[in-house]
């Protein structure tokens, strides 16, 4: 449609000229005295078309005349651009290949060629952004040769021009990589200091946190090692199963670090309930604080959530291993205790064991409790029949020092010597 609108308006020009300049017999006088000439106006109009043709090309001429420095200055400047993206492209090329001083020497390359520009008097919006990111090639490859004294210069670089409003977007990644190389040096005191002067958004990145939570460790701050490692899991880092192996990891570390009793209770009222919940973690609590000399009571409201899972699902709600360790636990409990036992334990115990005789746990749990209340003969009896069922080597040597204790206090030196050899022999073979 628009080619034939502009066909109809060519023929109408064509149409408006012809008849203008087939009956036009007008002329124009030139009077130049003392002459005088007289020229036809079709003529005349066709000598102006052809002057004003001839003056805009002249002047299109001299324009591009004018213009040819401009154009080979910009020709320049783009060659230049070329040759450092290229110089940079191999940088990067040679940093992943593992050549690190053919990297260190392109991005070097990129900084000279720019500096030249520079000091040329050209100026492009890009500038600022190339130097951040060759000075940051050039630190990353002084680093993988240990050249400390060029990284720091290289680094110092990148960091004072990342602070340019025309780098803007590259300061953070400067100090990600300057906690990295902290991190490396196995500088935890500056890589905290580094992780302290991040913004607040960047901090919250995943990557961020993946950095502070592997300083945190190295530091040996189980505290904020274990806050970093919930907001991980809660921004999805890690598989499922991963995630609670890694809290559990850091709960039981930050447990274990504790050196007297209340520093324990305040590193366990700062764990999540989902924490605490974690048999591993209740039952690490417990025994610590009984090593620590800490109060019996407390140890075993801490294990009562663990005890309850345990007995709850029949004996399938823990691992062996996870009852095992509870035994050991609550063993070392009763022991403390001594008479003092809580009733409130005994009635719990005798309940589960009625419920499920021949879980092996209850009973060996029954035998510790009736010894330390000085039931002998109840506890021989539940002894000897849960020994043959015992397949952790630690309680077999525990139930036969039982039974040498038990036959000592009843006056049967020859049923002790028994039993402290067997004792002796199963502790041997767990050597062995």
């Amino acid at each position: 449609m628009r080619v034939a609108l502009w066909f109809l308006g060519l023929f109408g020009v064509a149409v408006a000229l012809a008849l203008f300049a087939s009956g036009n017999e007008s002329t124009v006088t030139f009077f130049w005295p003392p002459h005088r000439v007289d020229v036809a106006l079709n003529f005349f109009v066709l000598l102006l078309g052809l002057l004003f043709a001839l003056l805009y090309l002249a002047l299109r001429a001299l324009s591009a005349l004018f213009a040819m420095p401009g154009h080979a200055r910009q020709w320049r400047l783009r060659n230049q651009e070329r040759v450092m993206t290229a110089a940079l492209l191999d940088a990067l090329s040679h940093l992943m290949a593992g050549r690190f001083i053919r990297a260190r020497k392109a991005a070097e390359l990129v900084i000279s060629r720019e500096a030249a520009l520079t000091r040329a008097g050209e100026a492009w919006s890009e500038a600022a952004r190339l130097r951040v990111l060759a000075h940051l090639l050039a630190a990353e490859s002084a680093q993988a040769l240990q050249d400390r004294g060029a990284r720091e210069m290289h680094f110092g670089q990148a960091l004072e021009q990342s602070a340019l409003r025309d780098a803007a977007g590259t300061r953070d990644g400067v100090q990600l990589r300057a906690v990295r190389w902290s991190l490396e040096d196995r500088d935890a005191d500056r890589a905290l200091q580094w992780l302290g002067d991040l913004p607040a958004g960047v901090a919250r990145r995943t990557l961020a946190l993946r950095l502070r939570l592997k300083v945190a460790r190295m530091a040996g701050r189980n505290d904020l090692a274990l806050e970093t490692a919930r907001l991980l899991v809660k921004h999805h880092a890690f598989s499922g199963l991963a995630a609670t192996s890694l809290v559990r990891a850091l709960a039981l570390e930050w447990v274990l670090s504790s050196q007297d009793p209340e520093q324990l209770l305040s590193i366990w009222l700062r764990l999540d309930a989902s924490e605490q919940a974690l048999p591993e973690v209740a039952l690490t609590a417990a025994g610590r604080l009984l090593r620590l000399d800490g109060d019996v009571t407390q140890a075993l409201a801490w294990l009562l959530p663990v005890w309850e899972r345990m007995t709850s699902a029949r004996g399938t709600g823990l691992s062996s291993d996870q009852k095992v360790f509870l035994m050991r636990v609550m063993e070392n409990a009763f022991a403390i205790a001594g008479e003092a036992i809580d009733s409130a334990w005994l009635a719990r115990i005798e309940a589960a064991q009625l419920a499920d005789p021949g879980d092996v746990a209850l009973q060996y749990l029954a035998g510790v409790a009736c010894l330390h209340l000085q039931l002998w003969g109840k506890a021989q009896h539940l002894m000897r029949q849960v020994l043959p069922r015992l397949h952790d080597v630690g309680l077999q040597t525990r139930a036969w020092q039982a039974l040498a204790e038990l036959a000592q206090c009843q006056g049967d030196d020859a049923q002790a010597a028994v039993a402290w050899k067997n004792a002796a022999q199963v502790t041997l073979r767990r050597r062995v």
